[in-house]
């Protein structure tokens, strides 16, 4: 069976990492990597033995799929060349920086009989994957998303860089809408969104806290359900989920001291750990060659872009009043 051609567009770090884990599948053959570095098309060219260009003009003809790791900014045009030109396309998250251009883009793919993956990586996480075979009836979720600031992202703010990968897994894990939304935060090292806290309150009543922040000394990547039976806790950079259940607690007195003490039984839940991205790349593969099932609907994927912008406009409102 003839291998898929796949090239790839943007050669930063997330684009490199595509990069290293596309040569390394045996069923694609890495066809073309775009970059207007020439210091990165070198170390593209002498690490991985792929050709190398400028333009995504170059790659027509010569692929039949593209990763789009580029800024955000460029992502519509350049996603847009490639599916005006037959490609399937794999584009990181977001999508795009405004709801029209996303539409337009997932119409163009459809007129066209091609795959557009939004590349939410942590769908494919092991930990997730298994989240969804234990919340039932979720009361409260917290999600905390944070790290140091790097300059590494310049064109967004942590709410489409971050916080997006902890509505899209809320979103697509609850299925319910959100009816109300207050957010908070601030520009530390930035003039965009450093630290934002968002509250959602969903239509079935669930309530869902989202941290993200680059103004953190410590990274932490952690999701929590509260359910009436259990309290669940997901570490996404472990892919680790522990189950707490039949939880007691009770207040001693002693002499001078009062002291508080909790039993529970905490189940740890086997999860089959894996590279998410490879995942990814697999299904995004899988969908172009043997035309599988999305693995979330076109309309899940525009809302939970549309709540990360209405997060992101409430943010900037707020920076604006304040000024």
């Amino acid at each position: 069976m003839a291998k898929v051609r796949a090239g790839v567009v943007g050669a930063g770090r997330m684009g490199e990492y595509h990069v290293g884990v596309l040569s390394e599948m045996q069923k694609v053959d890495l066809a073309g990597v775009v970059d207007i570095d020439p210091q990165r098309q070198k170390a593209i060219q002498e690490t991985y033995h792929a050709p190398t260009y400028s333009d995504c003009n170059d790659l027509f003809g010569k692929v039949d799929v593209a990763v789009v790791a580029v800024p955000t900014m460029l992502h519509y045009p350049v996603a847009k060349d490639l599916l005006n030109n037959g490609i399937h396309v794999l584009l990181e998250k977001p999508c795009a920086n405004n709801l029209d251009h996303a539409r337009e883009l997932f119409q163009l793919a459809q007129d066209n009989n091609l795959i557009l993956h939004i590349g939410h990586v942590e769908r494919f996480n092991g930990a997730v994957q298994e989240l969804h075979k234990i919340v039932e009836s979720p009361l409260f979720v917290e999600c905390k998303r944070m790290g140091p600031f790097t300059e590494r992202i310049k064109d967004d703010g942590v709410i489409l860089d971050i916080m997006i990968h902890d509505i899209d897994i809320v979103l697509n894990l609850i299925k319910s809408k959100v009816v109300k939304s207050h957010v908070l935060g601030a520009s530390v090292f930035s003039e965009k969104d450093d630290l934002v806290s968002a509250q959602l309150e969903l239509e079935n009543g669930c309530i869902v806290n989202i941290v993200a922040s680059r103004a953190s000394q410590n990274k932490v990547r952690t999701l929590s359900v509260t359910q009436k039976d259990s309290y669940v806790v997901l570490d996404y950079t472990d892919q680790e989920i522990y189950v707490h259940r039949k939880s007691s607690s009770e207040h001693q007195m002693t002499k001078g001291s009062l002291r508080y003490k909790q039993e529970s039984l905490v189940e740890r839940i086997f999860v089959h750990k894996d590279n998410p991205l490879k995942l990814e790349l697999q299904h995004f593969i899988d969908c172009v060659k043997n035309g599988s099932p999305r693995n979330v609907a076109v309309n899940d994927e525009l809302y939970s872009l549309e709540i990360a912008l209405d997060i992101l406009n409430q943010f900037n409102q707020k920076i604006k009043n304040s000024n």
